[in-house]
């Protein structure tokens, strides 16, 4: 780390970033560590393993605080979330062991630039639902039945019950799978990818789908944090006060959810992916 300030300034600094990373990681659905890794990156002159290692201590963080709230408010569908898990756990194996490798083999410029393009490509698919409260009906197929991926939950900004039930589960769990590599490899928890699965192929209202990716991002980072612990890319010094901050924030950000209209997470949800995009390309050709 190459900022030349005491201790106690630091972890404040820290605990202020990991605010900020629970606060935009609860209301989005994204975990947090797309606010956390840049800027320890850039910020505070850590090395991508460490910042990685950081970030999905600061997933779990955002997941344990807004999984309780969350569920409490009936927001989060554990059926569906566990049953993704199956995708998402191998995936975060697979990918906190391939960026092992990476860090020494010098790789992760190219991927973190693939990223970044795979990232620009989710935000028109986001985009042309943009002006929908919730979702049109779509008729589930034959594993959602058989498993029974439907719910209901209060919506308080809309005054009203909503039901749902999930549509398309096969494309869902291949872009899990993916989800799952992208956060073992990049410690971003990857709830971009969980949230546009959720959104698109199950066809759930958006807070739902928010909810979930929270509860989703941590049980997936738990997978992928063990793998960067045993290759010591995780330094308590970094994580504690950041995990502090961060469930301070996601704490917040699950008392302002429930009162948000679907549109405005879909709106708050946008420019989050456009920022992370820009980001990890300008990171990847070295001028971030």
């Amino acid at each position: 780390m190459g900022m030349s300030v005491d201790l106690w300034t630091l972890l404040l600094l820290l605990a202020v970033t990991g605010v900020a990373a629970g606060l935009v990681g609860s209301l989005t659905g994204l975990g947090g560590a797309v606010v956390v890794i840049p800027i320890l990156v850039g910020g505070f002159d850590t090395s991508f393993a460490f910042a990685a290692g950081t970030g999905m201590v600061t997933i779990l963080a955002t997941s344990s605080t807004t999984g309780a709230a969350y569920v409490r408010d009936r927001l989060t569908d554990l059926r569906i979330g566990m049953f993704l898990e199956i995708a998402t756990v191998p995936g975060a194996l697979l990918g906190a062991t391939f960026t092992i490798f990476l860090v020494h083999a010098d790789l992760e410029n190219a991927l973190l630039i693939a990223l970044g393009g795979v990232l620009l490509t989710i935000i028109p698919l986001t985009l042309t639902r943009r002006a929908n409260e919730l979702p049109e009906p779509r008729s589930p197929d034959a594993r959602s039945r058989r498993l029974g991926l439907r719910g209901h939950y209060h919506d308080a900004a809309l005054g009203r019950d909503v039901s749902y039930e999930a549509a398309d589960t096969t494309p869902a769990l291949g872009v899990m799978f993916g989800a799952g590599i992208v956060s073992g490899m990049f410690g971003i928890g990857a709830g971009v990818f969980k949230v546009l699965a959720l959104d698109r192929f199950l066809n759930l209202p958006m807070k739902i789908a928010t909810a979930t990716s929270n509860f989703m991002i941590g049980v997936t980072a738990a997978a992928g944090a063990g793998v960067m612990l045993a290759a010591g890319y995780v330094n308590p010094v970094l994580a504690a006060p950041v995990a502090i901050g961060t469930a301070a924030g996601a704490y917040l950000g699950s008392q302002i959810l429930p009162g948000l209209r679907n549109r405005t997470v879909r709106y708050l949800f946008v420019p989050v992916v456009l920022a992370l995009a820009i980001e990890v390309i300008l990171r990847g050709f070295g001028l971030a």
